[in-house]
């Protein structure tokens, strides 16, 4: 079977959410500002804050992270 490429902005948004769950700073981010790899990683990382102040824990959010490279 065929690996195919994963598209790389939906990895960028995985990453950002991933650095969020581990409780990391948002001055982590790997992309140069203003660009669209940053964009989409920034956007995973705020709705990885969001759902750990939603009541998320770490498990929950570590599966959903999971879920998320799975299902694109």
């Amino acid at each position: 079977m065929k690996k195919h490429k994963r598209d790389p902005e939906h990895r960028s948004y995985v990453k950002g959410y991933q650095i969020a769950i581990q409780g990391r700073s948002l001055s982590v981010c790997p992309y140069q500002e203003d660009t669209t790899m940053a964009y989409h990683w920034l956007r995973g990382w705020r709705e990885g804050r969001e759902d750990g102040w939603s009541g998320y824990n770490t498990s929950t959010c570590q599966q959903k992270a999971g879920n998320l490279i799975l299902n694109h």
